[in-house]
């Protein structure tokens, strides 16, 4: 038997089995899925030729996690990294933007472009700080408390109701606007505020990179390290008992707090069960991909330099949007998540030909087929879009949490982001990673930082493995 045990190949699982496996343990990785990768899978869905990112497409944190600079992924994988982070449509074929480029984008947002700037600039120019407090835990002492207290400041006022106190026109809002909606939250929200003045720091800081060939190649990165340093990894392998894999000294486990219930059955002692089972999921995501016969022709031309595209139009039409997910009812003008990768990445499709990814909010375990209402706010802000529409494939929720455990109901964050969801993830602890269980790791998104490719739980979950079981510190990770 194996040193380490690591379930579920996730990018989380992945960075806990590298980070063990570089250590100079024999570690042994258990996929029930036939490919690893997790959120990080890439798959020619529809037709030979047109590869699509089944969850992941672009990754704000592959230039940003702590994990991914130490592990050296931007030697490992090519990564294009936009000009124009991410855009939002307005109708009338305006566009709010967010270049990499502070000044640039404050250029672009008219009589807002002041205040925006007095918004982000603090926070750009405090980004490792930023990034120092968002990619831990919360109960610690930050490094760098000033970029602690302009974080904070700013997370109050776009979470609150004061959210437009300093804003007088309709750009900079919806810039704002599509980029909190990330955190599947009410708007507004402080959890969804976070989120969102990280994702838009890092737009200016570094910009948001796509991968060449697909976010699987991240996970084959990962996976080409374990296996470099003696790890082997197992597919088709699932693993429905701990006592499985009794043999191994250390076991990490990339799974929902549902999951970790399932697999250590009568073991776990019934306060930490308890604090299991009252775990709370987020709503889920209904995802639309699309092979096109050529670009999105959007009524604002500059959205086909975007990487990523929020479309939704004004703040309040986002807001609105988000919170009838928040009240359990579908949206009739959704809030669509879009990224480009063909645009930037041309192996995507056949020359000439695209393809889209999307997704819409939606209430957890929603059957219902979104295809329709996201192609309908497409062609809204892209006049002829269904025109260039050659395939289409629905993921509804509840299939996307079939597709992942992870993802219950399908939430691909692995739990509700609120303040008391990314406090208690999935307990309350100065070491939330450790289980009760003498030996075994939770490393999910389920705790912190809490979702996003970053592969930061499966650090901190090896971290603690290593010191408590083998009384061994982290090793280098680099090249």
């Amino acid at each position: 038997m194996p040193d380490v045990a690591v379930v579920g190949s996730g990018p989380n699982g992945l960075a806990a089995a590298a980070v063990m496996a570089r250590a100079g343990l024999h570690v042994e990785v258990f996929e029930e899925a036939g490919t690893i990768g997790g959120g990080t899978r890439t798959s020619e869905l529809m037709q030979p030729g047109y590869f699509h990112d089944v969850c992941s497409a672009v990754h704000p944190m592959a230039l940003a996690s702590p994990f991914f600079r130490d592990f050296e992924l931007a030697r490992r994988v090519e990564l294009v990294v936009p000009e124009l982070s991410f855009g939002s449509p307005l109708d009338g074929g305006r566009a709010a933007l967010a270049y990499h480029s502070l000044e640039r984008t404050v250029q672009g947002l008219g009589r807002d472009g002041q205040a925006y700037r007095k918004l982000m600039r603090p926070i750009v120019s405090r980004i490792d700080g930023v990034m120092d407090l968002t990619q831990h835990q919360l109960l610690r002492i930050p490094k760098d408390p000033v970029a602690a207290v302009i974080f904070g400041l700013g997370t109050l006022e776009q979470g609150t109701r004061l959210w437009n106190t300093r804003f007088r026109e309709e750009f900079a809002p919806a810039l704002l606007s599509g980029v909190a909606a990330h955190a599947v939250s009410h708007l507004p929200s402080l959890a969804a505020a976070g989120a969102g003045l990280m994702l838009n720091g890092l737009a200016h800081a570094q910009g948001w990179p796509i991968p060449v060939g697909g976010s699987a190649s991240i996970a084959a990165a990962l996976g080409d390290d374990i296996r470099a340093h003696g790890g082997v990894i197992h597919t088709d392998s699932p693993v429905e008992d701990l006592r499985e894999l009794g043999g191994a000294r250390a076991t990490l486990v990339d799974v929902a707090p549902r999951g970790l219930l399932h697999i250590a059955g009568d073991g776990l002692p019934a306060k930490y069960r308890r604090s299991l089972e009252s775990f709370r999921y987020g709503n889920g995501s209904c995802k639309v991909d699309y092979i096109l016969s050529g670009p999105v022709p959007w009524a604002a031309p500059e959205l086909a330099d975007a990487g990523t595209v929020h479309v939704g139009g004004t703040r309040a039409e986002l807001a609105h949007a988000e919170n009838e997910v928040t009240a359990g009812r579908h949206p009739e003008h959704p809030y669509v998540l879009v990224a480009q990768p063909s645009r930037f990445d041309s192996g995507r499709a056949p020359a000439g030909h695209h393809v889209l990814w999307a997704y819409c909010h939606v209430p957890a375990g929603s059957t219902r087929d979104m295809g329709e209402v996201v192609t309908a706010q497409l062609e809204r802000f892209a006049p002829g879009f269904r025109d260039l529409v050659m395939q289409t494939h629905v993921t509804t929720a509840a299939e996307l949490g079939r597709y992942n455990r992870n993802y219950i109901g399908g939430d691909f964050s692995a739990g509700l982001m609120d303040v008391r969801g990314l406090l208690q993830r999935p307990v309350i602890s100065t070491v939330p990673w450790r289980t009760p269980l003498r030996g075994v790791y939770l490393c999910s998104s389920s705790t912190p930082p809490g979702p996003g490719v970053t592969g930061m739980p499966g650090f901190y979950a090896a971290k603690y493995a290593l010191k408590d079981m083998f009384g061994l510190d982290v090793p280098p990770l680099g090249l």
